[in-house]
Parts: structure tokens; sequence; C-alpha cells
């Protein structure tokens, strides 16, 4: 079983860029597919992105396509999400986790990111 600790988080204007860090311990994390995901004050947690093992293909939510990244070193066990012209509405507590499979089962605790105008 592996354990997600996010890292990163903060308070940015809008236009700037945070990186947010996934770390891993307990397994190697190239055995699994990662993404991250947000949740916003009163809606509903949403997919962002996500990475496949080997980092050869990634996937985005329309929505940051253009502005953030995801991006992995196994060497480091560790996910980013390299967060560029950020928005007011990026505000949100961001997680990432973890699929061995077609389901994601190892969640983080969450960071918070908040955009102001």
């Amino acid at each position: 079983q592996v354990q997600l600790v996010e890292s990163g988080g903060g308070l940015v204007q809008a236009g700037g860029s945070l990186r947010l860090s996934c770390a891993a311990s307990g397994r190697t994390i190239n055995t699994y597919v990662v993404g991250w995901f947000r949740q916003a004050p009163g809606k509903e947690r949403e997919f962002v992105a996500e990475i496949n093992r080997s980092a050869s293909f990634a996937n985005y939510v329309d929505s940051v396509k253009g502005r953030f990244t995801i991006s992995r070193d196994n060497a480091k066990n560790t996910v980013y999400l390299q967060m560029n012209s950020l928005k007011p509405e990026d505000t949100a507590v961001y997680y990432c986790a973890a699929r061995p499979d077609s389901d994601y089962r190892y969640w983080g605790r969450g960071t918070q990111v908040t955009v102001s105008s």
C-alpha cells in the first residue's frame, strides 16, 4: 500500500504559478497511475490531470489544458503538478491519488491552493 503526501500549495495572485508535489512512501510510485484532483468549496471533487506509469502519456481536464503540466520522477517517488497562469477559479484543495488499475484507491490529505484576483 502506498501513502501519499501533497505539498506546495499556498496563496498566489492571479496569473502566478505554483508547483505541487506528491511524495509517495510505502511502495514505489512507478507501479501506479497517479492523478491530481481538486475540490472547491461547495463543489464536487473534480479530476484535474493524470499521468501513466512511464510518463509517456498525460491527460487533463479541458479547463487546465495549456496551463498545468503533470510530471513524475519515479527515482524520487514523486509526482508534480506545475500550475501556471493561475485563475481565481483554480482555488481549491488539491489531492493526489494513485491507482494500480482502473480505480483510484490511495489518496493524500490535500493541499490548499488559493488564487486571489
